[in-house]
């Protein structure tokens, strides 16, 4: 008899991944590596084009994609670095030829990074901008008995709201 029949059995541990042992296994893998930096690139590529223009919407559309793309990023790189040592022995072209493609992947990426960095930016400058509006807006403009201006209180306060479902 079970004494916890609500536990479930331990999934089952993961593989460690598929390591290249021939010439031909390790240039598929290569080949996969850099198709998939291709295809994430592209679609980087077009995301950074639609923030650069304004259009976030529909830049936000590539998300499940990007997600997608990004896992088999993941995993074509978890099976290169455990080809690594073979990869250095048996083609060590190919593994500089990997190194270089990685490298300017990197740098492409670097400038969708920095226009969505901008574009956060961009977009909290204006909310604080217009927050200080309503709140320079609300606050009476009165002096007190010192003939100071009377500094405002927690109360004069006018919280902000944003919808981001618009």
């Amino acid at each position: 008899m079970n004494q916890h029949p609500s536990r479930q059995p331990a999934p089952a541990a993961k593989t460690a991944p598929s390591t290249a042992s021939t010439p031909a296994e390790a240039r598929k893998l290569a080949e996969e590596l850099m198709d998939v930096m291709s295809d994430l690139l592209g679609i980087i590529e077009r995301e950074t084009e639609l923030v650069r223009a304004g259009k976030i919407r529909e830049a936000m559309a590539f998300e499940p994609q990007k997600a997608e793309t990004s896992r088999r990023y993941v995993t074509a790189v978890t099976r290169v670095k455990a080809s690594h040592q073979y990869l250095a022995k048996a083609a060590p072209d190919l593994l500089a030829t990997l190194r270089r493609h990685h490298d300017t992947f990197r740098a492409l990426l670097q400038v969708n990074l920095t226009v969505l960095a901008t574009a956060h930016a961009v977009s909290e400058s204006i909310v604080r901008g217009v927050n200080a509006e309503i709140q320079r807006r609300n606050i009476p403009n009165t002096y007190g008995a010192s003939g100071r201006r009377v500094n405002p209180t927690a109360r004069h306060l006018t919280p902000l709201a944003v919808s981001r479902s618009l």
